[in-house]
C-alpha cells in the first residue's frame, strides 16, 4: 500500500490527503515532524519537507505540484482533479498555485510557524512564545482571501469552474488548518463558508476532521458540519 509522510497539520500534507482519498487511492500515513525530519524523510526527499508519496515499489515523489501532476496522471480513473480544456486546466493550475504560493505565504506560514510548529521546537533551535506581530499579520491578510474566496464561490459552481478540482482542496486545506486554530471569522464569510461547508462534509474530508494534535484541541466547530 503506498505511504504518504505528512505531519496532520500541514496543509499541503491534507490537501494531498484529500486528493488522494478523492481519486480513491487506498494509502497509509507515517507521520513526520517538519521542524525535526527523520533520516527516512531526508532519504525520500532531500529537501526534507512534507508531504511526500512513496509508492509500494519504494518510488518517491516530492513537492506538492509535482505530486499533484504525478497523481493525475497515474491515478486519475474515476476522477480528474485538474478537469476540462487547456484554459479550464490552467485556471485550476493559477488557483492552487494562488494557495500554494500568496496564501501561504500571507496567512499559513506565519499563522502555523508562530502557533504551533515554534510550540514544539526546542528553544535552542528557535521554539518559544510566539510571535504576535506576525500572527496578526496572517489573520488580517486572511480578511483579502476569504473576500477572494467568496467571489469566485458565488460566481463559480466551485472555486475553478464548474467541478471540483485541486483548487478547491487546496484552499479547503489551507483554511481547514487555520481553523483547526479557531482563526476564521466565519459568520463574516457566509458564502465561503457554504462553499466550505461542501468540501467539508465529502467523505475524504472525515479523516482531517479526527485529526488532533497533542495539546491543542479545535473549537468545538471544527468538526460540526453545520457549524
Amino acid at each position: 500500500m503506498p505511504l504518504l509522510l505528512h505531519y496532520p497539520l500541514d496543509p499541503f500534507s491534507r490537501r494531498m490527503r484529500l486528493a488522494l482519498a478523492e481519486y480513491g487511492i487506498a494509502f497509509e500515513l507515517g507521520e513526520e515532524r517538519p521542524w525535526a525530519p527523520t533520516a527516512a524523510l531526508i532519504a525520500c526527499n532531500p529537501a526534507a519537507t512534507v508531504p511526500v508519496y512513496v509508492e509500494d515499489g519504494g518510488a518517491a515523489v516530492s513537492g506538492i505540484e509535482a505530486m499533484t501532476e504525478y497523481l493525475e496522471e497515474t491515478r486519475s480513473e474515476r476522477l480528474k482533479l485538474i478537469p476540462g480544456s487547456a484554459a479550464q486546466r490552467a485556471e485550476v493550475r493559477r488557483l492552487a498555485g494562488w494557495f500554494d504560493t500568496k496564501f501561504y505565504a500571507e496567512v499559513s506560514e506565519p499563522v502555523i510557524t508562530e502557533k504551533i510548529i515554534r510550540r514544539f521546537m526546542p528553544r535552542e533551535t528557535g521554539g518559544g512564545a510566539p510571535d504576535m506581530t506576525r500572527v496578526r499579520y496572517g489573520i488580517s491578510r486572511l480578511r483579502d482571501h476569504l473576500d477572494y474566496i467568496g467571489t469566485l464561490a458565488d460566481h463559480r459552481s466551485w472555486l475553478a469552474g464548474e467541478d471540483l478540482s485541486i483548487a478547491d482542496l487546496a484552499a479547503a486545506a489551507h483554511l481547514s488548518v487555520i481553523d483547526y486554530l479557531g482563526d476564521i471569522p466565519w459568520t463574516e464569510y457566509p458564502v465561503v463558508k457554504a462553499w466550505y461547508q461542501r468540501i467539508k462534509s465529502r467523505p475524504s474530508f472525515r479523516p482531517l476532521l479526527a485529526d488532533h494534535v497533542r495539546g491543542m484541541s479545535p473549537p468545538p466547530h471544527y468538526t460540526d458540519l453545520d457549524f
